[in-house]
Order: structure tokens, then sequence, then C-alpha cells
């Protein structure tokens, strides 16, 4: 049993014929935000993929373990309903299903029913956080959105289904100056809660400017090659990743 929120151990991911994580393991305790970054291509959307058990991306070694339980041959939803989520990179558009009702739709799988009234009162004060307009909870889910419209509808979710562990996969990829203010915002938000843990996947570090910072994990090809705190992020920004690179030759 562990007791960490997140205990990930030794864990070995392919896709298809090729390995892409070779034994990652960390750990990631309740309230706690931790970043993975790294060069592109270095395995880091894999993880996410791996920890939510996208079919596509198998284990075939190592454990995942969440609140105390194993969970790397649970399916997808069973993972979700525990309290994991995962903002993806490229969020699918599902035609007639509108932003509302997917997010009640979401929590009521969780066993959360709430009364409509009640359900709109939160839905419209998670929205008045992120600056979103009343009228983007009837638009169908992501259809026609721009880059940073389908971000905020993940953040959105992300306040309304409360998880206890978000993984957010390049949330600021993408995004303008001022789009990525507001989902800082309101993953920032997000954070005050000191009972639910983040760990944030991005090569990039705008996002974590406003971001009180744990943890910091380097990935390069499929390893970690480096750990530290914050201080390793301010590092990344001067200097970028090719030393890390080198190392992991």
């Amino acid at each position: 049993m562990s007791e960490a929120l997140l205990d990930i151990r030794n864990l070995h991911v392919r896709v298809e014929d090729k390995e892409i994580l070779h034994g990652v393991s960390l750990q990631i305790g309740p309230g706690e935000t931790h970043v993975l970054m790294g060069p592109n291509g270095a395995g880091k959307s894999t993880l996410g993929y791996a920890l939510m058990g996208h079919p596509r991306y198998i284990v075939t070694e190592g454990e995942i373990w969440f609140k105390g339980e194993r969970i790397d041959t649970e399916s997808p939803d069973k993972r979700a309903k525990a309290g994991l989520f995962l903002s993806f990179q490229a969020p699918l558009e599902v035609p007639g299903l509108t932003v509302s009702a997917f997010i009640r739709t979401a929590m009521e799988q969780r066993g959360e029913h709430l009364r409509i009234a009640q359900y709109n009162r939160q839905l419209r004060e998670a929205m008045d956080l992120l600056q979103i307009d009343p009228s983007y909870a009837r638009r169908d889910l992501n259809v026609g959105f721009s880059g940073g419209e389908k971000k905020k509808a993940e953040i959105l979710q992300l306040h309304m289904l409360k998880p206890s562990m978000a993984i957010l996969d390049e949330t600021d990829s993408g995004l303008d100056v001022d789009a990525v203010r507001t989902v800082s915002a309101g993953v920032a938000a997000f954070q005050k809660d000191q009972e639910r843990s983040l760990l944030i996947i991005t090569h990039s570090t705008r996002i974590l400017e406003s971001l009180h910072v744990d943890h910091t994990h380097v990935l390069v090809e499929g390893r970690i090659a480096a750990e530290g705190g914050a201080d390793l992020v301010d590092a990344i920004n001067a200097s970028g990743f090719e030393a890390y690179e080198k190392k992991s030759v």
C-alpha cells in the first residue's frame, strides 16, 4: 500500500512495437504540484495517457497506484471515477453534446446528482471565475472552438469535477498570452485546495509563472533524467534541456 496519492513504480510503456517509457518512477502526495518537463518526443504525453489507461499505451512492466490501490489494470472509466483527470493536448469534438450536458453527465457518472438549479449555479460560478461567457455552456463540446476555448473548457471541467489528481498535458500549448493568463488563473484556483494534486506536463514554462511548484521532474528519452524543486524550472528556463539530453546518451 502506498502513502502517496499517486505512486508510479518502474513504469515501462510501449506503443505498438516501440517502448516509449523505460522505468519511470515518481510519487505525488496529496496537495502537491509536480511538473514533468522535457523536450518534444521525450514521452511526457505517453505517461499521461498510460496513467489514464488509454488502450493504445500498453504497460509492459511496473505498477501504478492511486489512493493506495493498484490501478494499472483498471479501465479508464474506473480511474476517472476514482478521481483521476486528464486534460488532453487535442480534446475531441462532440457534436450534439453541449458543454453543460457533458459536464453534468460526467458528474452524475461519479455519483453526484445535483438539482438542475444547484448545478447551474455551480457552473455559472466556475464560468465567472474563468471569465467565460454564459453562452459557452450551450455550445457543442469543442465544436468550432479555438485552442484557447478548448483549454478553458477543460479547466471548467476541472473545477466542476474537482478530481483528487489532475494531469494537465501541455495546457498552455498554442495559446496566446491572454489565454495563458486565464487558464493559469483557473489552475491556480484549483491548486488552492490543499487536498488536490496536480501533475503538469509541459515543455514550456509559461503556465508555471503564477503557480506554486513543489517538485520538478525532467523526462528525456523515456527516463527521468533529473529531479528537483521549483529552482529546476528556473534552470531549464535559463539553459534549456541540452544538459539533460547529453546525460541520457
